[in-house]
């Protein structure tokens, strides 16, 4: 028996030697987890669609009549999983990613003859990292200027990276980097969700859900056409639905509040450590600092922070009295929401 345990044993080690000869990249055990994590939610999502049309004729033959139908949830499952791995695979926004910028720029317009204009342009307290400028701002003053007079650097410097933190970046314990605008990690997509990826995460899960109601629903579909035919098919279909409706909860639950953090202009790791965030602590907890209102707060998250990296000044106190002020009736008839 001993035997047969250590052969084994031997057999599994050769054959991660092999795939790690193979792929370097599997090597790292946090890199092996995450993959490990992709391919069974991929595989999830195959084995609910797999045992869909092998147990549902009526499915089959709602095919052959109305193609369109079963082509429509085909398109949405593959798109589904298409945005899984665009958002898994793309950047959240790296601080040093945003400081390496910022010094390229600066030896761009150092050798450049022509005068243009500053590299960092300041609009309503935002900052947006560009390539223009032949004065452009290092990245150490660029970062101080958007937290009041008499902050520290070493108050502003993360401790592992060693770089200056703009406003709303923290450092990610498990990607081992500073994440602008953080909103939390995410374990099932291996990455974090930050300012650079959060319009992508949430496209994902809007299709996700989108895709288990309409599984849902074909399911519930199945068993009320089918339910005394095989009982051990209906066992099957049951066992997954409930599986399935748990997962709905949840997903529509992160749904609901990530759409609440985009027209409020939050984070998740803003809104649950408030208290613990010195810039956050002294302010209402029914006022939103870096809103600006919901319309402007969609557009710079669908479409600001997909091709810049936007770095967000902090409020003055008068701006922050300003939006703490209780909305009267002209303020709804101004859209002052919005």
């Amino acid at each position: 028996m001993k035997m047969v345990v250590s052969l084994c044993r031997s057999f599994r080690d050769r054959a991660l030697d092999r795939c790690i000869h193979c792929f370097p990249c599997l090597s790292d055990p946090a890199r092996r987890s995450s993959l490990g994590l992709k391919v069974a939610l991929v595989m999830l999502h195959l084995i609910y669609a797999a045992i869909l049309f092998l147990f549902d004729s009526d499915l089959i033959e709602k095919t052959k009549k109305e193609p369109w139908y079963t082509g429509f949830y085909l398109l949405l499952f593959f798109a589904t999983l298409v945005q899984y791995f665009i958002t898994s695979c793309s950047s959240p926004g790296y601080v040093l990613d945003a400081m390496r910028t910022v010094n390229e720029t600066n030896v761009i317009c150092k050798k450049s003859s022509t005068a243009s204009k500053q590299s960092a342009s300041s609009n309503n307290g935002s900052l947006i990292v560009t390539v223009d400028g032949s004065n452009p701002a290092s990245w150490t003053k660029l970062v101080m200027d958007m937290y009041p007079p008499g902050t520290s650097v070493r108050s502003c410097t993360c401790s592992y990276c060693n770089v200056e933190q703009p406003p709303r970046a923290k450092h990610c314990y498990d990607c081992d980097k500073c994440v602008l605008q953080f909103d939390h990690h995410c374990v099932w997509l291996g990455t974090c969700i930050g300012q650079g990826n959060h319009c992508k995460f949430w496209w994902y899960i809007c299709e996700e859900t989108a895709l288990c109601l309409w599984t849902g629903i074909l399911y519930i579909t199945y068993l009320k056409a089918n339910i005394s035919r095989a009982w051990w098919k209906d066992a099957i279909m049951i066992l997954l639905l409930i599986v399935l409706s748990i997962s709905i909860i949840f997903i529509l639950l992160l749904l609901i509040f990530h759409s609440y953090l985009v027209i409020t202009n939050q984070t998740t790791y803003e809104l649950v450590r408030r208290r613990r965030i010195p810039y956050l602590r002294g302010i209402p907890e029914r006022v939103y600092p870096f809103s600006k209102g919901v319309c402007s707060n969609l557009y710079d998250f669908c479409c600001v922070r997909s091709s810049k990296y936007s770095l967000e000044s902090l409020p003055s106190a008068q701006e922050l009295e300003e939006k703490s002020r209780p909305y009267t009736c002209l303020d709804v008839l101004t859209c002052r929401c919005c």
